[in-house]
């Protein structure tokens, strides 16, 4: 047993710091990441990608953007690595360092009509290094939290660092919705859609400030003393080796938890823009404005998503997310092709509401499904392979789906297809709630049931 567990739960304030600390640093970076998908779908087939078929330009734009996401994985396993060496806290200012840096300078690249190919080649390795930094962002930053706080109060606590992808949706969103409203759709694609872009620098400052004062958790601390004790006898295997050795059924039922819930996101607040310009020809702000007040509810209720799963459990939590996207996609396109904005923010709203059922307790479910000596490496392989095949694909297979069909329902029927594959997933393991992180650097195992709540 390692000498740190969660019987004594740390002072309300540090956590509240902690948590502050993560969440912030973790808006800043999704409003990066998701700042580039915004512009995918509204501005690069115009800027980067000039093709006669506008639907051609708009799959090119979004092949960029998975880019992004097959750079994750190798970013989750470089940033679990040294993370489960030399901490957590290290390597969360390198990675808003890299994210706010690639950033800023997409913001400053040549147009296609400038530089020729030159600009989209340069666009896609500063995704690749977007990608490379966000993939070990999530690891560090759910982590930091949930082994500072309160076992009972877990999923409330690590679900905080979650809704800083919504926030930073919302900052993204925000600014380019601004833009559209005070200049002409001309003078955004030419100049105003880069100032989102170089106002980066600015939010990885605050960030980097707050991020600075956090101190490293308790929990991993004591299990990298003990670490360090035990390779005087033995070399330990590198953290990625031993995952795969003691926990892939770990790492499986992480990737299939994340399929539902990561594919829903990017449906309901990226290929909805795409959608709505190609189906009706509506402007950007009108999208940009329904997912604004998405995203706007989807940061008050991925928290108590969080509360409700550590009441209920993970599972059951989890469960209602993914059977509700999964229905919801249907009568998501249906209230899009309606062409009313009031039934296009109701769309959206409902499916984030559902999104953050399962968004809300993942944090706390994925690092329960880890020991802490590999649970930075263990959380960002699985949580970023699956970012590749679902999220990163989504955007593809939408408007190649869309393409063929011309109608929005078949891709509702591929949201329901990811979320069996999630319902699977979460069926197929024990429910996590009530394990307690310092147990063991080791396999974790489940404390006594707490009297009155289902498992």
């Amino acid at each position: 047993m390692s000498s740190v567990s969660e019987s004594s739960p740390p002072e309300r304030r540090s956590v509240v710091r902690i948590v502050a600390a993560s969440m912030l640093g973790t808006t800043v970076e999704w409003y990066d990441f998701f700042l580039y998908g915004v512009a995918a779908a509204v501005v690069f087939p115009a800027v980067f990608f000039p093709a006669a078929d506008p639907v051609a330009g708009t799959l090119l734009s979004f092949g960029t953007f998975a880019i992004g996401f097959i750079a994750r994985p190798l970013g989750g396993l470089v940033f679990g690595h040294y993370g489960d060496k030399i901490g957590r806290k290290k390597l969360l200012v390198l990675s808003l360092l890299m994210m706010g840096i690639s950033t800023f300078l997409i913001g400053v690249l040549p147009s296609y009509a400038t530089a020729g190919v030159l600009a989209p080649t340069l666009l896609i390795l500063l995704r690749l290094i977007q990608g490379f930094a966000l993939g070990g962002e999530w690891g560090g930053a759910v982590l930091i939290v949930s082994e500072h706080g309160d076992a009972k109060h877990r999923g409330f606590w690590a679900s905080w660092p979650q809704a800083g992808a919504p926030a930073g949706q919302l900052l993204a969103n925000g600014l380019l919705a601004a833009l559209a409203v005070f200049q002409s759709e001309e003078a955004f694609l030419a100049w105003g859609w880069r100032i989102p872009f170089l106002l980066s620098a600015v939010l990885v400052l605050i960030g980097l400030y707050v991020r600075l004062s956090v101190e490293e958790s308790p929990i991993f601390r004591a299990a990298r003393a003990k670490a360090e004790a035990a390779a005087q006898d033995a070399p330990p295997a590198p953290p990625i080796l031993e995952v795969f050795k003691r926990y892939p059924r770990e790492v499986f039922v992480a990737m299939g938890a994340r399929f539902a819930e990561n594919v829903s996101y990017y449906l309901f607040t990226i290929v909805i823009s795409t959608y709505m310009k190609q189906q009706y020809d509506l402007p950007s702000s009108f999208v940009l404005n329904a997912v604004l007040i998405g995203a706007a509810v989807h940061v008050v209720t991925i928290p108590l998503w969080g509360a409700v799963s550590d009441r209920i459990g993970r599972r059951p939590t989890y469960v209602v997310g993914a059977v509700g996207v999964g229905v919801w996609g249907f009568a998501f396109f249906g209230l899009l092709d309606s062409q009313s904005f009031a039934l296009t923010a109701v769309a959206v709203v409902i499916g984030l509401v559902f999104h953050g059922a399962m968004y809300g307790p993942q944090a706390a479910f994925l690092s329960e499904l880890f020991g802490t000596r590999v649970r930075y490496s263990g959380v960002s392989i699985g949580y970023q392979l699956a970012s590749v095949a679902a999220g990163g694909l989504a955007p593809i297979i939408a408007v190649a789906l869309l393409g063929a069909t011309g109608s929005g329902q078949s891709i509702a029927a591929y949201l329901a297809v990811c979320s069996v594959i999630t319902l699977v997933a979460v069926f197929s393991y024990s429910e996590t709630r009530d394990r307690d992180l310092g147990a063991d650097d080791g396999v974790v195992t489940p404390e006594p049931t707490r009297p009155g709540v289902g498992t």
